[in-house]
């Protein structure tokens, strides 16, 4: 039964899929320009110890990411612990005591709320380091609130904050037109305000990075999409030159900065995975389209919509019921290539205020570019199902995730 929807399902979506390849085209494009414009070669994968002086390989690579992201300068690291970690760090680098961070977009992603100091014990969390905080509400339409946006932001905001993804929120994701409006605004507004742009699962989903519509960093993790799956920890911030040096001051230390850290083995990877991300990040697109689409079918509340336009990885699915919500987390545990035996459960994650489910049976631990659903325990039990390394395992997964949970499914 479920199989003849996954193929009608197909057949319907083969249009979107086309436009999907063409942007796969031109971020193929662009990433292989960069390696051309900077002549990479067997040299560069060698790697650095100790203190990582010279690192001749780790300099390219930061100049091929800064290329690819239209940006002046570019720190990519095996040393960033997460998504969060490099986030933090371009926060702290750009962020001095009596400063403000203002978030245009809400209450940030659970684990970012710890480094800001909304909850837990402050320990060097921003506000204990002397930053105030503020938010500015979604509007109605659960969009940044353009009209209330001038009166937010004051002498002493110094950073704009602007999370693409919807985190554990029912929202669009911003896409690179609307980041382009926001940025505008925020320009009129004050034009030295520092605009962060959190990226992560968002790279090489458009044309366009948030570099090129007026962000002034941009910040991920390279297990997620820019490390094409392979990469096995690490993160980037690419933008402003002193931006990026003054993340990288806080990294490592004032003095040290970008000309510290040994890359060890990490190199031929970083560049391998870049390579292949705009590739596989596609993949994953079309799972989340494809799960969108026969979700929606058999009654399921989703986000975004199987037609709407793709901006992150991220593929929202409403089930209401805790129950169809773990069902459809073990499922797609059991069709995982790593841990399948594994049954998820609800426990507390570290970083994270409730209860999370987490399904993930990864290469690389954490790694979002692969096939994984997460989802906090709380009411309307929402799942958050991303990545995916080929379409085919996003496929018999989505598929075997129907059968498991049919006999809840009326």
């Amino acid at each position: 039964m479920f199989f003849e929807k996954i193929k009608s399902a197909e057949e319907l979506l083969q249009p979107i899929f086309r436009e999907l390849e063409e942007i796969e085209f031109e971020n193929q494009k662009k990433v292989l320009n960069s390696f051309t414009k900077n002549e990479i070669g067997e040299h560069h994968f060698k790697g650095s110890t100790g203190y990582g002086h010279n690192d001749i390989g780790r300099e390219a690579l930061e100049r091929v990411y800064a290329d690819v992201f239209h940006a002046e300068s570019a720190l990519v690291r095996p040393h960033f612990a997460s998504g969060t970690h490099a986030l933090s760090t371009g926060l702290f680098g750009c962020l001095s005591p009596n400063d403000e961070m203002l978030s245009v977009v809400g209450k940030p992603y659970d684990t970012l709320e710890e480094v800001i100091g909304l909850r837990g014990n402050n320990q060097g969390s921003l506000m204990d380091w002397g930053v105030t905080y503020r938010q500015l509400e979604l509007n109605e339409e659960k969009k940044v609130d353009l009209v209330k946006l001038p009166d937010f932001i004051n002498e002493k905001t110094k950073v704009a904050w602007v999370q693409r993804s919807r985190g554990y929120d029912w929202r669009s994701s911003i896409d690179m037109e609307e980041l382009r409006i926001i940025c505008k605004k925020i320009r009129e507004i004050k034009k030295d305000i520092i605009i962060i742009t959190d990226n992560c699962y968002g790279e090489f989903t458009e044309k366009l990075e948030p570099t090129d519509v007026g962000a002034d960093l941009v910040i991920g993790s390279l297990i997620k999409n820019p490390g094409g799956g392979i990469v096995t920890c690490g993160g980037y911030i690419a933008g402003r030159a002193d931006l990026v040096e003054r993340s990288a001051c806080r990294l490592y230390a004032p003095g040290i900065g970008r000309e510290g850290g040994a890359t060890l083995d990490f190199l031929r990877l970083a560049f391998q995975g870049l390579f292949i991300a705009p590739h596989i990040v596609m993949q994953a697109v079309r799972g989340a389209i494809l799960a969108s689409k026969v979700f929606e079918e058999i009654g399921f509340d989703v986000s975004p919509k199987y037609d709407q336009k793709r901006t992150d990885i991220i593929q929202s699915i409403k089930f209401k019921n805790p129950k169809l919500l773990e069902s459809f987390c073990k499922a797609i545990q059991e069709n995982s290539p790593i841990d399948s035996y594994v049954s998820p459960i609800p426990d507390i994650v570290p970083g994270y205020e409730d209860n999370v489910i987490m399904a993930a049976g990864n290469f690389i631990e954490g790694s979002t570019i692969e096939l994984s659903t997460d989802a906090p325990l709380r009411e309307p039990y929402i799942a958050y199902l991303q990545g995916g390394l080929t379409y085919n395992h996003c496929k018999i997964a989505i598929t075997a995730s129907l059968e498991k949970m049919s006999k809840f499914i009326k």
